[in-house]
């Protein structure tokens, strides 16, 4: 099953290293739901302690980290504790032991041409509605890039609160993107309104940057 932007995501129940979670307990915040091939591996073991390093930053958020592969609880729980021990970081988020594949193939997560059995590196972005925003693969040879993963958080976020768009390599305090203009009507009108504006940057009639306060999206 394909799962589409903007679509709602599905809901499911399971184990977790937390106990028994479902994704409506966390309706009304926004959750980023991963996935990982296997655990004891180097490569996912680095990403698991980027997320835990940037775990508070996410929380700051009002946003709910979700892990998820298809190894046992009981392998969860002992490589939990290893990387606590050997690097220093507690993992503080559910990772789902999603054994008989359920949640991965509701969401898509097992593609048979990179790997036919383990979940492949997923990131599903969901919003408090529950509804699937963003969405982005890896290859199982190659690490994600956590601060990416919260700058696209950061960036959905600014979206919802403006309603303004971002531009390329955007970061919280930069400027972002005012929505171009429909009609040649508000087109002269935003040409104008960016003459008398010290916080409007346009190069042309389409093409408009704003500032915003310096505190927003600050929480890094």
């Amino acid at each position: 099953m394909a799962i589409g932007l903007n679509e709602p995501a599905p809901d499911f129940t399971a184990t977790s290293t937390h106990g028994e979670i479902k994704l409506s307990d966390f309706e009304g915040k926004w959750i980023v739901l991963f996935s990982h091939p296997a655990d004891f591996t180097p490569v996912c073991t680095t990403e698991m302690v980027e997320f835990a390093r940037l775990q508070e930053a996410f929380r700051q958020r009002d946003t709910q980290l979700i892990g998820l592969s298809v190894d046992s609880i009981y392998a969860h729980i002992a490589w939990i504790r290893n990387i606590e021990e050997k690097f220093g970081v507690p993992i503080q988020f559910p990772i789902i032991a999603d054994m008989d594949t359920k949640v991965a193939q509701l969401y898509g997560m097992i593609h048979p041409g990179a790997e036919s059995t383990a979940t492949v590196r997923c990131v599903f972005f969901i919003d408090p509605k529950r509804v699937v925003r963003s969405m982005i693969y890896y290859p199982l040879t190659n690490g994600r890039n956590t601060d990416e993963v919260l700058r696209i958080l950061e960036a959905l976020q600014m979206h919802d609160a403006h309603n303004v768009a971002t531009p390329a390599n955007w970061r919280p305090g930069d400027p972002v993107i005012a929505k171009p203009p429909l009609t040649q009507e508000a087109a002269e009108k935003r040409v104008a309104e960016a003459r008398e504006s010290a916080a409007l940057d346009q190069k042309d009639w389409y093409f408009t940057r704003k500032n915003l306060p310096e505190s927003v999206g600050k929480v890094r």
